[in-house]
């Protein structure tokens, strides 16, 4: 029995030890995790606070290094727009923009172009050579064209032009304002006068070979001037632009002037806008005055005599334009049409001296007073992609001459000059263009000259986009 007691109280005493062995156990487990966690924790939260203490460095510095940027680039914009004392260190920071028109033509007519002349218009004979007709292969107006800003204040033009004759002249030479204040713009230099539609426009961008028989006779073909041009856009949805000139007027209808001031100014006013979404125009009106001095042309007298006579006094030229453009939905890339036309009057007065060249045979001088005028209307289609054609139909009107005490000794021609041209021309594109042109030109009195030209026109280099 005791035996079996003694074993029985270890069984009892085993069995009593064995959960509290199994919770000192767990305690231990539990009291390991919990430390674990803990230096995971204090780990953790040195690892945050090194982290944040690294973020604020980083947002320190980046904050530095923009308030470094900002400066630097307030800097960069202050000397950007500020006058600069020394030229730029590279090269390449002077890149204008260079254009080049090639344009040659072929001439075919059925009258000899000798002699060539527009009966009852007085033009001295470097005009005369200008508008005069060739013969056979010639160049065309070549145009070399150099154009860029020069600083955020101002930008330059300069065009050459060589003539069929080899000579070279200065079209354009000019400065001109950028971003003046409430629509105003000034240009100084050499220009092509704002008066009408078709002064202003470069030879190349004409829908014609020649210009009309108008610009002829009264502006020598184009009016460019040495001055100063004042433009200013009226801040509406309309188009509306007046314009104002001051210059020397050496071109003709003037003369270069050996004085003080100035021998031309030009008026002129613009106005224009969209109709519907298929149709857009533009309208103006325009005055020039000039001055010109001993203003010389060779003529025939009424005594069929060739002579020289001299003109100096007063010219003013009206002109009125218009010009309608249509294409359908406003995109004129697969088909459009241009009506456009100008009516120009010119009324002169001053002296005129009868054959200068013989003063000694009883040369006279006396009152002059002529009132003349001209218009042209023409029609250009695009009727496919790439081709166009057009007509154009012109006249001008001999007026009323008075030569005072030389009416006896100098002839009044009652013939009304006029012209007929039809036009077809090829554009592969917009830096080419193949034309051909038909005309009959009565120019001459007694005079029918049936007339075909070709004509190539190619542009090479950067070109600004064209004018309305």
């Amino acid at each position: 029995m005791s035996f079996k007691r003694k074993t029985l109280a270890a069984s009892i005493a085993l069995a009593l030890a064995a959960p509290l062995s199994a919770h000192a156990a767990d305690s231990a487990e539990l009291a390991q995790i919990r430390e674990q966690i803990k230096q995971m924790k204090e780990s953790y939260e040195v690892r945050i606070q090194a982290l944040e203490k690294r973020l604020q460095q980083a947002e320190s510095t980046a904050g530095n290094a923009l308030e470094k940027a900002g400066k630097a680039e307030e800097k960069a914009v202050q000397a950007a727009v500020a006058p600069q004392a020394t030229p730029p260190a590279a090269i390449n920071a002077f890149n204008p923009g260079i254009s080049l028109i090639l344009s040659g033509i072929y001439g075919n007519h059925s009258k000899d172009p000798a002699g060539y002349q527009i009966t009852g218009f007085h033009l001295p004979g470097g005009v005369l050579a200008d508008v005069s007709p060739q013969r056979g292969f010639s160049l065309a107006e070549t145009e070399l064209g150099i154009y860029a800003n020069v600083d955020p204040y101002f930008a330059g033009g300069l065009n050459f032009s060589i003539h069929p004759d080899n000579t070279v002249s200065t079209e354009e030479a000019f400065i001109q304002t950028l971003g003046l204040s409430h629509g105003l713009t000034v240009k100084a230099g050499r220009y092509f006068s704002g008066i009408g539609y078709l002064n202003e426009q470069h030879a190349h961008t004409w829908d014609f070979v020649d210009a009309p028989l108008a610009y002829q006779a009264f502006l020598g073909g184009q009016f460019n001037n040495d001055g100063v041009q004042v433009r200013w856009l009226a801040p509406t949805d309309t188009f509306v632009e007046l314009g104002a000139e001051l210059g020397r007027g050496a071109s003709f209808p003037g003369t270069g002037r050996d004085k003080n001031g100035a021998g031309a100014s030009a008026l002129y006013a613009h106005a224009g806008g969209d109709v519907g979404t298929n149709n857009s125009w533009r309208a103006g009106m325009s005055l020039l005055a000039t001055s010109p001095q001993d203003r010389i042309w060779n003529d025939v007298d009424a005594f069929n005599a060739g002579v020289t006579n001299r003109f100096s006094g007063n010219s003013k030229l009206w002109v009125a334009d218009g010009v309608w453009k249509w294409a359908p939905n406003g995109n004129p890339v697969y088909t459009n049409f241009k009506l456009q036309g100008e009516y120009l009057r010119r009324v002169e007065d001053g002296n005129l001296t009868y054959d200068v060249n013989v003063a000694s045979l009883g040369t006279s001088t006396g009152n002059y007073n002529a009132a003349q005028s001209g218009w042209y209307l023409q029609g250009i289609y695009q009727f496919a992609p790439y081709w166009r054609a057009g007509l154009r139909t012109e006249r001008l009107d001999h007026g009323n001459i008075d030569y005072g005490v030389n009416n006896a000794n100098l002839l009044r021609p009652d013939h009304d000059p006029s012209r007929q041209s039809f036009m077809v021309d090829y554009n592969p594109s917009e830096f080419s263009r193949i034309r051909l042109q038909l005309a009959q030109d009565k120019s001459r009195q007694g005079v029918t000259d049936n007339q075909i030209f070709l004509q190539y026109q190619m542009s090479l280099g950067a070109h600004g986009a064209h004018k309305y």
